[in-house]
């Protein structure tokens, strides 16, 4: 029931961007384009998953056991900056187009915020490996979905007829806090 618990909170009630406000830096720069937003979905997901994971076993086995905890966040960063490396070299061997797409924003995954963060909370709650692994993937989908479906918004807004003054960031500012303020209706259900 917990891992339920942490899926549905994660994903809707608590979702990162459009609740806590953290990672919004890609969640405006890649939204332009669906491909482009599900590709760079899958990559933080990736990011994500993997840096909580590995950042877990290195406080548990590495920090507390020798009380170097200070050291968490310049840690915490070297490990995310390797494997967000990690994600560009196979990226760029597997799919081009895509790493062409995601371009400055792919290497800023490693100073998105929600990736360090979402690595410290796991720490910070409590949770288990597993409990912490659920709740980072559940962070990366909550994360993921709001940004496919503010780049389906925002290609829709690309139709219409927007005043000049509203085009680009202000129009994508509006509906990101219109946005923010539909998933606030989620606050009841956990």
């Amino acid at each position: 029931m917990i891992y339920i618990t942490i899926i549905i909170s994660s994903i809707f009630v608590n979702n990162i961007v459009l609740s806590q406000i953290i990672g919004i830096c890609p969640f405006m720069g890649v939204s332009k384009k669906i491909d482009t937003a599900v590709g760079m979905g899958g990559a933080v997901t990736f990011v994500l998953v993997l840096s909580t994971v590995v950042t877990f076993l290195v406080q548990k086995y590495a920090l507390d056991p020798f009380g170097i905890g200070y050291l968490q966040t310049i840690v915490f960063i070297l490990i995310i900056a390797s494997l967000v490396q990690l994600v560009e070299i196979v990226l760029k061997k597997v799919a081009p187009p895509l790493y062409q797409a995601l371009g400055v924003y792919l290497p800023l995954i490693s100073t998105n915020c929600a990736v360090l963060g979402i690595a410290i909370m796991t720490i910070q709650k409590g949770y288990t490996l597993l409990e912490g692994a659920v709740y980072a993937f559940s962070i990366a989908l909550g994360f993921a979905f709001a940004l496919v479906l503010f780049a389906g918004i925002r290609e829709q807004l690309d139709l219409v007829s927007i005043p000049k003054g509203m085009k680009g960031i202000p129009i994508a500012l509006i509906t990101a806090s219109i946005l923010a303020m539909a998933f606030m209706g989620f606050a009841g259900i956990v």
